[in-house]
């Protein structure tokens, strides 16, 4: 992904709010579960770190990202934006 299509993907994310939230267990198979049937609806979402979750918000995306086959977007304090275009039906068109 090019740095183009990073920051036109950071504008579409801004005005989104969290969909999935990350608590004290951390990435659990249910947080990752939760992650994929966002993407059944979404292209590109935002996930929210909550407070009482000591891990690092950086390796949260990086870890999400691998089990999700996505890319992490950014990641800005606890705040995560996950992208993966949709193979059949994109929304989204991502510029050159």
């Amino acid at each position: 992904m090019t740095s183009k299509q990073r920051a036109y993907l950071r504008g579409l994310a801004n005005e989104l709010d969290p969909i999935v939230q990350i608590g004290k267990g951390s990435v659990t198979p249910e947080v990752v579960a939760a992650a994929e049937e966002a993407f059944n609806t979404h292209e590109l979402f935002k996930l929210a770190v909550l407070k009482n979750c000591t891990d690092d918000p950086n390796a949260i995306a990086d870890m999400i990202a691998e089990r999700t086959h996505s890319e992490v977007v950014q990641v800005i304090g606890k705040k995560i934006v996950l992208y993966r275009a949709d193979r059949e039906n994109p929304k989204i068109v991502l510029p050159r």
